[in-house]
């Protein structure tokens, strides 16, 4: 099975420039959320928590803390020591490449937004106000749940577009 810094690289390989932090913690989650309805399966292990930004995977997190803002070298830097023997399938690229399609031009911060409108993060939040700190898990059955409903209308009706 592939892992968040599979992931991670294969994003910023694809992207081919340099992004924010919270800009590939967004597409990650999204690839997770959406290879999960698409394929059955998760993209990868590592647990999602409810962050005030919205989902983050922490084992992606402890690798870049402290960075703003990554490069694709600096990407391959940082994850090739973490990467998995298998790699990425073919069927986990081309989850992820609908997903950059979709949502690979918006911001960390849009991506951010959308995430505080979706029950995945709202239900793991609760309980929690709108500045304080937590580490609330975001589950695999609450992200299949939620996303398996809005899947006959794809990812295009997430983002506004009919």
């Amino acid at each position: 099975m592939a892992n968040v810094f599979d992931l991670s690289k294969y994003i910023m390989e694809k992207l081919g420039r340099s992004i924010t932090t919270m800009k590939l913690q967004k597409l990650c989650y999204y690839s997770f959320v959406w290879h999960l309805v698409w394929k059955d399966e998760p993209l990868f292990e590592s647990p999602i928590y409810a962050w005030i930004n919205g989902p983050v995977i922490t084992d992606l997190f402890q690798k870049h803390k402290g960075l703003y803002q990554l490069s694709p070298a600096e990407a391959v830097t940082l994850f090739t020591d973490s990467l998995s023997p298998e790699g990425l399938t073919e069927d986990e690229k081309e989850s992820i490449d609908k997903v950059l399609e979709d949502y690979g031009d918006k911001t960390g911060a849009e991506l951010s937004d959308s995430t505080h409108s979706e029950l995945p993060w709202i239900k793991a939040r609760e309980g929690y106000n709108q500045t304080e700190r937590g580490n609330a898990l975001i589950t695999t059955n609450d992200i299949y749940n939620y996303y398996i409903s809005l899947d006959e209308q794809g990812i295009d009706a997430l983002n506004g577009e009919q």
